[in-house]
């Protein structure tokens, strides 16, 4: 097919993964306005090949904190296998689990051949991407050649329930947190998911002061990104940011529909859609 994109942040809605996500399943479909039915892996495959665009699954976890068995990472390699024309795969941890994670990192780069750890929600899974405890994981990482997705800013998950179901915004805050990891492991490719809302502004600088932080546009329906984000993304930040839809939160069609008709010229909105992701993820 014709390469038209790269969806940096997708995520599988086939029964085992929500069946996965357990209660978060029905509340994530009824705030972001959304059926809660399994969509069969052909059904999706079929759906991102016929728009020319390629999808890498983001997987989740948060077993230490709510004791959800996750989607495995080994069913997320079989679906890279079975479409390996339209998916690309990163695999997840729980940061918790210290040296069983650490295997896992190691795992899912030599024998799933998964491309990256994510998406790693600091505040479903309760830590501070900084805390030194989970350096060794960071580490791993680097080792393998994996870059990273952590979700930044508020959180779908949990948002309209009492208590976010206990999701904490503290830990998704990009400054101080992301930005010391970026600059205590410079080799670490980190993507910051979404546009980071009500913290958009740290994203920003941090993409800018550090060549190794992205930030990918997920999440977020592109006719509510802010002035000042479509502003740095279409000028100096133009090589750092990434498409993504976060589907089957936002429709795969209504991200590219409004996100086409924001300002900014060919050479960059090639960038956002196909560039940048081909380059960060070593597909050139």
């Amino acid at each position: 097919m014709e390469l038209k994109g790269i969806d940096i942040h997708v995520h599988l809605k086939d029964e085992e993964a929500i069946k996965a996500s357990g209660a978060r399943a029905a509340q994530m479909a009824a705030y972001f306005g959304r059926e809660n039915k399994p969509v069969p892996i052909d059904e999706m495959a079929d759906m991102f090949r016929s728009r020319g665009i390629m999808a890498v699954l983001q997987n989740s976890s948060d077993i230490t904190v709510t004791g959800n068995i996750p989607v495995p990472n080994d069913h997320i390699a079989a679906v890279v296998r079975q479409h390996p024309d339209v998916f690309i795969g990163f695999g997840i941890v729980d940061p918790w689990q210290g040296k069983v994670a650490v295997e896992e990192v190691k795992r899912c780069a030599q024998e799933l051949g998964l491309k990256g750890i994510g998406e790693l929600n600091p505040g479903r899974q309760h830590f501070f991407a900084n805390d030194e405890r989970f350096y060794p994981l960071w580490e791993e990482c680097v080792k393998q050649g994996m870059v990273i997705l952590l979700h930044s800013g508020m959180m779908g998950a949990g948002a309209g329930t009492p208590g976010g179901m206990g999701g904490k915004l503290k830990y998704t805050r990009p400054i101080p947190y992301f930005d010391d990891l970026a600059a205590d492991f410079p080799e670490l490719n980190i993507i910051s998911a979404h546009p980071s809302w009500p913290y958009t502004a740290e994203s920003l600088a941090i993409a800018r002061h550090k060549s190794n932080f992205y930030i990918d546009l997920s999440g977020w329906a592109p006719k509510y990104f802010s002035q000042e984000l479509v502003q740095y993304a279409t000028t100096i930040l133009q090589n750092k940011c990434l498409f993504g839809s976060d589907w089957p939160a936002i429709p795969l069609d209504r991200w590219l529909n409004e996100f086409a008709e924001l300002p900014m010229s060919d050479e960059v909105r090639q960038k956002i859609m196909v560039g940048n992701a081909k380059k960060l993820l070593k597909l050139e």
